[in-house]
């Protein structure tokens, strides 16, 4: 493949009228429908991400994303057949995943999609009036269902699912609106279409049943369920600016009503001032939608008559660069679509043009009107004719037919500059230095300063429709084409130099050598000249006239020029004459480009395509094709440090693109490229803008003395509002404080009430105990008869069950036995039919290995006679040629061509015998197929009549079980009914036990709680006695202590004069008083801490054994009733699944049996074969039907082991089960087996 690659890094361009064309991926990142693909941009971090579209694709017609952003499917037309692509998106880059047709319906293009809540289904729509709706299950490529959507005129058509139901699909256009339900591999319409039909532009699911329909005259229709629902119609708007300028109020006051408005301002048509709903989309609190030109409105649910009403009008903004700005903001929006978190809201306009608004600014914002932005820069909106790049700056320079001319930079992708005239703009040229251009306009040439904000034209210049002009590469001269002469003049002096003529077709391109001393121009009469412009006389030429050059590319040495044209190739020129044609296989080429290395050639073709090839050029489809634009490719352009290729289109686009190199890196420039930053200005725009700054400074210095003097105010003002709000603090204070006395008085008087009541209720509670004491051991009593009554029943019912189980035991142990002995007779029948099955194999084996041997002596004997013939027949030829040589010199002319005769008939003869072997032995095979065919049909159709009569034999079987099915049911009735009887009387006993355990429980509960109560207070009491007793004691000791210490201080008073005494005895008594009074205390807190602990946990042991006991009692109770319940259950089951078994075990029996039949049958054919047919029939046929007899037996063995070992589990675990109460009847299990033997 080519070395060279490019990969887009920026795209400018939108493709108009796609349906869905504008949709968010993420909250920042929104996708659009751009050249022959899709473009991922993200607001903020301005990335650009192209999604080609499939190879020959003219475009995309509809596109849509899915509810989880995940992937996205585009229609478009591919080699003028329609296609339907889904990508994944979250792969990088994005992944085709799924190409959908279906032969079944006629091609036609979708023109809108839609997917389902959950992405697994895709609804597309075909636009009408032989319009379809398909339903597809898009990952398996599988179309579920199509239906024929009648309409009675072409006109917009959409499609879209319910939010919440994958099923629902709804579809509107002009004269229907349709609701369908996919149900069982069909749509079924689900609404009847009432009233006058509507031409219905758009419509939007606001909920799971309310769907929001849009009009062609301004009607506003929802639909809930498919009925009409409510209905407004919407007034054409005026924008703000267009109402200021009215000059009454009641022009203002008419601009509301739908009436007036029918009159346009702007150029008095009609139409322009009907409402039309071009687009809607819903959102969280309603829906928005626009109804005029340049406008979008917002409507908000409500809970009044009117369920939703208008909130907010948001208008396009008026573009000052226009050459009529009012019609800039009159665009129509064709599509609106909200962010994920509905912050942004993006809309896509017929003009190309995409705008974007933040939603949270809405509730800020006083005023009803509201102005959309640019989502990223204004785009051209219609076909670009000229593209050029400068060597200082990294801009480029576009116009286009939409009257506009853009400065672009390519490094930052942004978009500089840009005005639009009244005049189209038919080519652009832009000056080395980046800071003038050159436009040929339909009226004149114009010489423009590129300022800084601006474009000021300099020099104009009396060529009309001027479609080709460029700068030299030096900048001192440029190039105009008028006519079929090239004008060259002066850049600096603008004086004419020179004209080139020559031409006799129309110019379409020129170009300037590096030294700027050639010159070369191609037309459409098939001339290349190449111009010396110190002379003004052409230096070389190469004429073709049946080709119609468009574009050509000089190499940097200005030696070789390459030109594409009508002819759908690609030619080197050189030294006047075409030295190589590259041929383009199946398309025309419309623009060349050629790297300043001279290394790479990119060529743009008229679908769109870019084809990047390496130099020399290759004759082979040896380079990289690159899907991008919509429409033919006008112009291209190579950077000058070859890093960067520039392309436009007739659709609008331009593609940046970046150019790797063989190992996948950028293509590095010898030099690193620094640009230039200056930019012009005009003097009138400086002292403007210095004086606007004056203005503004001065006017801040106002507004810092004004908020200045506001703050004093409101610090005066806060202080004033303090001083108010501490004195109502404080009066408040007072008032809470009194209010709290009083509360504290009621309080006390209420706890004397409490506890008056309290000792009442104590006396009355110990009255109501001892009444219910009585009253439960007399309800005791009676439950115990009750219970031992019920006791002996249960015995009974216990020894029935026993009797019936031992019953069913014996009964099942004798069909055992018989079965195992009637399986052993048949094991033993079997190896009988084994043994004489292998010795017809082995004398079958001996029979094939002697017809071999024999056919083998036949083809043998064949081939010596076939050898001695044709040695006879080269003999006697030989013996004619020794003859023949003899003869004459005249006559061996003529022998040697009738012996190249002979030869070539001898081959002839020897190819077509070969041939007739071949036959005769295909003949062979054939008839040795037919043979062994029409045996099998015979086997076959004995087959089909054994099944046959066996299908007859068991479908009265199948009756006689069905008749002793239905005495079994009637029998499993009548138990069903006695058991439900006695589960009845079971449960009614059960009640009263649980209503009477309950009231025991409650009465245990109360009776200790009472007694808890009772030992609590006695315990307290005896706590109280003992702190009594101990305070008692410690008053007496301290007494005691009180009295020998004074008599111990009377005595120290006594050696007050003598100071050494005093202090010893001081001593004494420190250590005597001071070290006692403490240990008594600590010893009396001890004693103390002991005896409580040794009370509580006294008191939690006694607690502890009530509780025990009570559990004990209700469990013992429990698990006997629970026990013989789960015993009864336990029981019917086991019986259901005996039962069961024995049915498996029947019909297990008589496929065995049918089985044995066809294999006896099987083998009693064979036997009874002639020997013809096993002679004919090949040996690999019979082996595999041995094999097949012997894997039939084997199945059958273990199938028998497997039945043995099943019985002997089921007589252990009927040993091992215990026997529980019953009273189930007798089963007559004989007599079911007879009749199934039978």
């Amino acid at each position: 493949m080519s070395a060279v690659v490019a990969e887009p890094v920026a795209v400018f361009g939108c493709r108009p009228r796609v349906a869905g064309g504008v949709c968010f991926l993420e909250d920042q990142v929104v996708l659009h429908a751009a050249g022959t693909g899709c473009l991922r941009l993200h607001l903020e971090q301005k990335w650009h991400k192209f999604i080609p579209g499939t190879e020959k694709s003219r475009g995309v017609q509809a596109l849509a994303v899915s509810p989880n952003r995940r992937y996205l499917a585009v229609s478009e037309t591919v080699a003028e057949q329609p296609s339907l692509t889904v990508y994944e998106l979250s792969s990088v880059p994005a992944r085709r995943r799924r190409t959908l047709t279906s032969a079944e319906l006629p091609a036609r293009e979708a023109v809108s999609l839609a997917f389902s809540p959950d992405c697994r289904y895709l609804a597309a729509a075909t636009a009408p009036p032989e319009g379809h709706l398909t339903y597809w299950l898009w990952e398996k490529q599988r179309l579920l269902a199509a239906v024929r959507v009648e309409a009675p005129g072409s006109g917009i058509c959409q499609v879209s699912f319910s939010p919440q139901d994958n099923a629902q699909v709804c579809i509107t256009g002009n004269g229907f609106f349709k609701l369908f339900k996919y149900s069982e591999g069909t749509l079924k319409q689900v609404n009847l279409q009432k009233g006058e039909p509507q031409n219905y532009l758009c419509h939007a699911w606001l909920s799971k049943e309310e769907v929001i329909c849009g009009t062609d005259t301004g009607k506003l229709i929802l639909f809930e369920t498919g009925e009409l629902h409510w209905e407004t119609s919407v007034e054409y708007k005026k924008t703000p600016r267009e109402l200021e300028e009215d000059a009454t109020t009641e022009d203002y006051e008419s601009s509301s009503d739908v009436s007036c408005g029918l009159a346009s301002e702007d150029n008095g048509s009609q139409q322009d001032s009907l409402p039309q709903i071009s687009a809607v989309a819903a959102y969280s609190k309603g829906f928005a939608c626009s109804s005029s030109p340049g406008v979008v409105l917002l409507f908000e649910k409500t809970k009044g008559k009117e369920v939703y009403k208008e909130s907010q009008e948001i208008w396009l903004p008026r573009d000052l660069f226009s050459s009529e700005p009012k019609q800039s903001g009159r665009q129509d929006i064709i599509c609106i679509c909200f962010s994920p978190s509905e912050e942004t809201m993006v809309v896509n306009t017929n003009k190309n043009q995409l705008y974007m608004f933040t939603m949270f600014s809405t509730d800020l914002m006083k005023e009803k009107a509201a102005y959309f932005a640019y989502l990223n820069f204004p785009l051209h909106s219609a076909s670009i004719t000229g593209l050029d790049i400068c060597i200082w700056k990294p801009i480029l320079a576009t116009c286009s037919l939409d009257r506009s001319v853009r400065i672009w930079n390519y490094k930052t992708n942004t978009l500089e500059l840009y005005k639009e005239y009244r005049e189209e703009a038919y080519t652009v040229s832009l000056h080395p230095t980046g800071l003038f251009c050159l436009v040929g306009f339909s009226d004149k040439l114009r010489f423009i300063s590129l300022l800084y904000e601006d474009m000021h034209v300099f020099k104009e210049f009396a060529v009309r429709k001027c479609r080709e002009c460029s700068f030299s590469n030096g900048g001192h001269l440029f190039a105009a084409v008028n006519g079929n002469v090239i004008q060259i003049y002066s850049s600096i002096t603008f004086e004419n130099i020179n004209n080139l003529k020559g031409h006799s077709g129309k110019i379409h391109a020129v170009k300037w050598s590096a030294d700027d001393s050639k010159f070369v121009s191609c037309d459409t009469h098939g001339a290349v000249y190449e111009w010396n412009l110190l002379t003004g006389k052409r230096d070389s030429e190469c004429v073709l006239k049946s080709c119609i050059y468009s574009s050509i590319a000089l190499s940097s040495d200005a030696k070789i020029i390459f030109a594409v044209g009508s002819d759908q190739t690609l030619k080197e020129i050189a030294e006047s004459s075409i030295q190589h044609e590259v041929p383009a296989f199946g398309v025309v080429y419309t623009a060349v480009a050629v790297s300043h290395s001279g290394h790479m050639v990119f060529v743009g073709t008229s679908l769109g395509t870019i084809r990047a090839m390496k130099y020399p050029l290759p004759l082979t489809k040896d380079f990289n094709e690159y899907q991008a634009h919509a429409g033919a490719v006008t112009k291209m352009s190579v950077t000058n440090d070859d890093l960067f290729l520039l392309t436009v289109s007739e659709d609008g686009s331009i593609f940046i693109w970046k150019v790797y190199d063989k190992g996948g890196g950028i293509l590095k420039w010898e030099k690193e490229v620094e640009y230039a930053e200056e930019v012009l200005i005009m003097r009138s725009d400086i002292e403007e803008k210095s004086q606007a700054m004056l203005d503004l400074q001065i006017h801040v210095k106002e507004l810092q003395t004004e908020n200045d003097y506001q703050l004093r105010l409101k610090d005066m003002y806060c202080d004033e509002k303090i001083k108010e709000l501490e004195e109502n603090f404080t009066q408040e204070i007072g008032s809470l404080k009194t209010k709290h006395q009083i509360l504290q008085a009621e309080k006390e008087k209420q706890e004397l009430q409490h506890q008056f009541q309290l000792s009442e209720l104590m006396n009355k509670q110990a009255r109501e105990v001892q009444q219910l004491e009585s009253d439960s051991n007399q309800k005791l009593l009676m439950e115990n008869e009750k219970y031992q009554e019920l006791q002996v029943k249960s015995q009974r019912m216990q020894e029935e069950y026993e009797k019936q189980l031992h019953n069913l035991e014996e009964s099942k142990s004798r069909a055992v036995k018989e079965l195992t002995e009637y399986y052993e007779e048949k094991l033993n029948e079997k190896s009988v039919l084994l043994e004489e099955a292998k010795e017809d194999m082995r004398q079958q084996l001996q029979a094939h290995e002697e017809i071999k041997k024999q056919i083998e002596e036949d083809e043998d004997r064949e081939i010596l006679e076939i050898k001695i013939k044709y040695e006879r027949q080269l003999l006697e030829e030989k013996e004619s040629n020794l003859q023949l040589k003899g003869e004459t010199g005249v006559m061996n002319k003529r022998l040697n061509s009738l012996q190249k005769e002979l030869k070539e008939r001898n081959r002839d003869i020897e190819e077509m015998r070969l041939e007739q072997q071949k036959l005769q032995g295909i003949i062979k095979s054939l008839e040795k197929d037919t043979l062994a065919l029409k045996t099998e049909i015979q086997e076959r159709a004995d087959t089909i009549q054994d099944k046959e009569k066996h299908i007859y034999d068991l479908k009265k079987k199948n009756q006689e079980l069905e008749k002793f099915k239905f005495v079994l049911d009637y029998r499993v009735e009548e138990f069903k009914k006695q058991i439900e009887s006695r589960e009845n009387d079971i449960k009614t006993m059960k009640e009263q036990i649980c209503e009477m355990e309950g009231e025991l429980e409650r009465f245990h509960k109360e009776s200790t709680q009472l007694k808890l109560n009772i030992t609590q207070l006695q315990q307290k009491l005896k706590a109280t006695d003992r702190e009594m007793h101990r305070e008692r004691q410690k008053k007496q000791n301290m007494e005691a202590l009180i009295k020998r210490f004074k008599t111990d201080l009377h005595n120290c008073v006594g050696f007050i004069q003598d100071s050494k005494k005093m202090k010893d005895r001081i001593r004494e008594l420190y250590t005597k008083y001071v070290q006692q009074s403490d240990t008594v205390e600590t010893e009396a807190l001890d004693t103390d801490l002991q005896q409580e602990y040794m009370r509580q946990r006294e008191y939690l042991e006694r607690n502890l054994a009530a509780l025990k006991k009570k559990v004990k009692d209700q469990e013992v109770h429990q698990a006997a009733y629970m026990r013989i319940v789960q015993e009864n259950v336990s029981l019917i089951k086991e019986i259901n699944d005996l039962r069961q078994e024995l049915k498996v075990a029947h019909t297990q029996v008589h496929d065995l049996r049918s089985t044995l039949r066809l294999t006896k049958k099987k083998q009693a054919i064979q036997d009874t074969a002639p020997s013809s047919e096993l002679l004919s029939s090949p040996a690999v046929l019979r082996l595999n039907a041995e094999k097949e007899s012997e894997k039939i037996i084997e199945m059958q063995q273990l199938e028998i082991q497997y039945l043995r070992d099943q019985i002997q589990e089921k007589g252990q675990v009927l040993a091992v089960q215990p026997l529980s109460g019953g009273n189930l009847p007798k089963l007559n299990l004989e007599r079911s087996h007879k009749t199934q033997q039978q």
